[in-house]
């Protein structure tokens, strides 16, 4: 790993650092070190660090800007790749958007509506990067990114890279390929958008960021909804329904403000969050037999 870490550090591919805590990478602000933690300042520089990861067979993980994430007190073995600042370009051609994955999806809403393009509206609340968005096919608000995306460049597990349509996606609530069937990161993505009236659209942000705020408790350190709503019913209500909001296991506490989000209440741990989680599985079932389903991805070491 350090033959490696040297190689990059003298290929000035952007930030290369040993042993990094992720907690500083997270926005519930948990998690162990990664073996090895590089941001590439470029795709270009990304593609060069791929070639090197591959070269050395190592094991890698890619994160964004860290939302609906749980990274493992023991953290991530092998290469965690960051798409952030290096990867947020952004290109308007007409109403067609070529953005970077590291993007952020709300910074880009805003952008947007400045320039009276529609369709991203929905995502104005939405605390993530573009390449995560894209990745969980996040939604809100009635719409979601499989209704705006045209393509997008994806990484995949073999280190190569290549475009798939948004038919290749293959789309679902809060899912994509990317996640089982072709396990990949994305790049960038090219985004279909429709021209509005600026202050209309601003208005919709508007209404939909002063929701979030009203609602979600992204004042504390959380990761975003920690279950996939098992519809018809909405996760957040059975676990209101079920009495739970205010539950806590550790530093772990269910949200008093909304039943869907779990909150860093102070010095949490990853097993904190997984223990609060299986005691709201098994009571959800219990009372209403309903299977909940994590919506958080949860990764690193065992």
């Amino acid at each position: 790993m350090k033959e490696l870490a040297k190689q990059l550090q003298e290929m000035n591919i952007g930030t290369v650092r040993e042993n990094e805590p992720l907690a500083s990478h997270t926005t519930i602000k948990i998690g162990g070190p990664a073996d090895l933690f590089v941001e590439p300042s470029s795709i270009e520089n990304l593609e060069k660090a791929m070639t090197k990861i591959r070269e050395a067979g190592i094991k890698w993980t890619a994160i964004g800007r860290g939302s609906n994430l749980l990274v493992s007190d023991k953290g991530i073995e092998g290469v965690v790749i960051k798409l952030g600042a290096g990867l947020d370009e952004v290109e308007v051609k007409g109403t067609k958007v070529r953005v970077g994955s590291g993007t952020s999806i709300v910074a880009l809403a805003l952008a947007m509506s400045r320039q009276g393009l529609s369709g991203l509206e929905f995502a104005s609340g939405i605390p993530g990067s573009v390449g995560g968005a894209v990745y969980m096919n996040a939604g809100a608000h009635g719409s979601d990114i499989s209704r705006i995306l045209e393509e997008a460049y994806i990484l995949f597990e073999d280190g190569k890279m290549e475009w798939l349509s948004s038919e290749e996606m293959q789309f679902s609530y809060r899912t994509s390929v990317l996640q089982k069937v072709r396990p990949g990161v994305v790049v960038e993505a090219v985004f279909n958008l429709q021209e509005g009236d600026k202050e209309t659209i601003k208005a919709v942000i508007k209404k939909n960021k002063d929701y979030r705020k009203d609602t979600q408790p992204w004042s504390s350190p959380c990761a975003g909804s920690i279950f996939r709503n098992p519809l018809p019913n909405y996760a957040g209500q059975l676990v209101e329904k079920a009495g739970l909001k205010g539950y806590s296991i550790g530093g772990a506490q269910i949200s008093e403000m909304h039943g869907n989000f779990i909150v860093n209440a102070g010095n949490a741990k990853a097993e904190d969050v997984l223990a609060l989680i299986e005691y709201v599985k098994k009571t959800i079932w219990d009372l209403y037999e309903v299977q909940m389903e994590t919506e958080v991805e949860i990764i690193g070491r065992k």
